[in-house]
């Protein structure tokens, strides 16, 4: 209790009549005031009915300085001398506070957080932040995946790349129960091959795995895909799709992926966030980079290290994953190997037959040996989301009997495969610089400037120029549109009756027929003038001699 309650309970016995002077002792050594002082309190309630210490006025931060500290980014400073700036155009310098007096009234109105807010945005202001956590739960009671893009270069088929991780962690034993890694951005296939890996229980996947209660997920569409909804969803598992941008929900796998970083991947070749000593910049050339094979087989590894031998914070007895995992009495639900065996593949839904070509999928054909002699076969397919070089047959008739694996008949080679790749990234650095000359060409540029005056263009066109270029334009223009009554027709047949003229009419069309030689003229009378002589010289035509006059 303050002075405010100490002062309402002595001006309540005050009105009884009760007060006295040990009342107002008691205040003063509770609260570590003098008598005096208790006394003045008691007093001004008297005469003012207040209670606590009178607040000076201070000046407040409005939505207009809110608004304001938000285009200067927080600085105070920029604010302030706007600020003034107006008020001295306004006639009314006096009528802004100094300098220190915003900055304080800013200190007391806003939070840490926003203030950060303001000057680095929402990340920013995150920083200051309090998160809960969830109450502790059982294995399998919640997975949580992501995806993650590895900063380390590797090398695949003479090409640098860097890698995506696809991973489940289960959140009550912090164990990794499923990983996928692509050399590219991820799609459905890697969530799904992760899903696989992370709920059977065989070799190599096991012993961790089962059948999770819920998935929790960001919004990443290869994530909310139908394939994988659909995939989870026949086991009867919810997909729980976070709000966008909120890392914190999802904390476990949000750590993981900093624990992988942190202590791994600084330590490898190729490593694109190394501190790199002042003026180089070069990357290490691909010949020294790490094969994508050998990255692979190193993740594993780290990967199989965290579930067995590393003690992160926050489990049980400062445990291992596989120690909290193996504690856990919680019943596992396990899936027969046999309905895991196409979990991450689809089905187009069409009826095929098996014919001498093997089986034709997407214009292509795929065979195998266990073809031989099913020429007929009514067949379905199933294909794993974004790969075409095998697909597996099932029999049309018997949906879950499954026939074999088909491979593609014909396989381009490694040699045709670069050369491929080296022709598409030619034509995508050609057509690159085309863009960016013609984003020059439309972009006038102009010089800097220190002084209010309109800036110059850097390029001094000349007038001789800019007509030569519109004449093109224009030449150009007329070309493209090439309109039809742009072309003249052609010469009637001959045995085509022509419409009688008036004289006045022959008179005009006599004065305007051209002055320069007609194609007869240079070429001398083509082959069916003679045919046609005497037809061009009834009454009313125009043979050729009348253009000539």
């Amino acid at each position: 209790m303050g002075r405010e309650g100490a002062v309402a309970r002595l001006v309540a016995l005050d009105l009884r009549g009760e007060l006295t002077t040990d009342h107002a002792r008691l205040v003063a050594e509770a609260l570590g005031v003098s008598l005096r002082t208790v006394w003045s309190w008691v007093a001004v309630a008297r005469r003012e009915g207040r209670l606590s210490a009178r607040r000076p006025a201070r000046v407040r931060t409005t939505v207009d300085l809110r608004a304001r500290l938000a285009v200067w980014g927080g600085n105070v400073a920029a604010v302030h001398r706007e600020l003034a700036a107006e008020a001295a155009a306004a006639g009314e310098p006096d009528s802004v506070p100094s300098l220190r007096t915003l900055q304080r009234a800013v200190r007391q109105d806003l939070s840490a957080g926003e203030r950060a807010g303001l000057k680095g945005g929402e990340g920013a202001r995150r920083r200051f932040d309090v998160y809960g956590k969830r109450p502790p739960a059982h294995r399998n009671a919640c997975w949580e995946g992501d995806h993650k893009r590895v900063p380390v270069r590797v090398e695949l088929d003479g090409t640098a790349v860097c890698p995506w991780v696809t991973w489940f962690v289960d959140v009550a034993t912090k164990v990794i129960v499923g990983v996928a890694v692509t050399p590219h951005q991820p799609a459905r296939d890697a969530v799904l091959a992760a899903l696989r890996a992370g709920i059977s229980r065989a070799g190599p996947y096991g012993p961790f795995g089962g059948l999770p209660v819920v998935v929790r997920v960001d919004r990443g569409k290869e994530f909310l895909c139908r394939a994988v909804t659909r995939a989870l969803g026949a086991f009867a598992v919810p997909v729980d799709d976070l709000p966008a941008y909120t890392p914190y929900r999802k904390g476990t796998v949000e750590a993981l992926n900093g624990a992988l970083e942190e202590m791994l991947l600084v330590s490898l070749p190729g490593y694109t966030r190394r501190a790199r000593p002042a003026g180089a910049h070069q990357s290490d050339p691909v010949d020294a980079l790490m094969p994508f094979a050998d990255f692979v087989k190193v993740l594993l590894d780290w990967v199989a290290w965290w579930n067995t031998e590393h003690r992160p914070a926050g489990l049980k007895d400062n445990g291992t994953p596989r120690q909290a995992w193996e504690a856990d009495p919680t019943p596992l639900e396990d899936v027969p190997e046999e309905q895991l065996a196409f979990f991450a593949l689809e089905d187009d839904g069409r009826v095929r037959k098996i014919g001498t070509n093997g089986v034709t999928w997407r214009r292509r054909a795929y065979i195998a040996p266990w073809m031989v002699g099913r020429v007929g076969t009514r067949v379905r397919l199933r294909y794993l989301p974004h790969y075409d070089g095998e697909i597996e047959v099932f029999d049309a008739t018997d949906p879950a009997r499954h026939l074999g694996k088909a491979y593609l008949a014909q396989t381009a080679t490694l040699e045709q495969r670069r050369a491929l790749s080296s022709v598409r990234e030619k034509k995508a650095r050609a057509l690159k610089a085309d863009l960016k000359a013609a984003e020059k060409l439309r972009r006038t540029r102009y010089t800097a400037t220190t002084t209010p005056d309109a800036p110059r263009p850097r390029r001094t066109l000349t007038g001789r120029q800019a007509q030569q270029e519109i004449t093109r334009a224009r030449v150009t223009d007329l070309a493209a549109r090439a309109l039809p009554d742009l072309i003249p027709p052609r010469d009637p047949p001959p045995g085509w009756a022509r419409p009688r003229l008036s004289g006045a009419r022959q008179g005009v069309q006599a004065q305007q027929a051209p002055a320069s030689p007609t194609p007869d003229d240079i070429n001398g009378p083509g082959p069916d003038s003679e045919e046609r002589g005497e037809d061009d010289q009834h009454p009313g035509s125009q043979g050729p001699s009348a253009g000539r006059a």
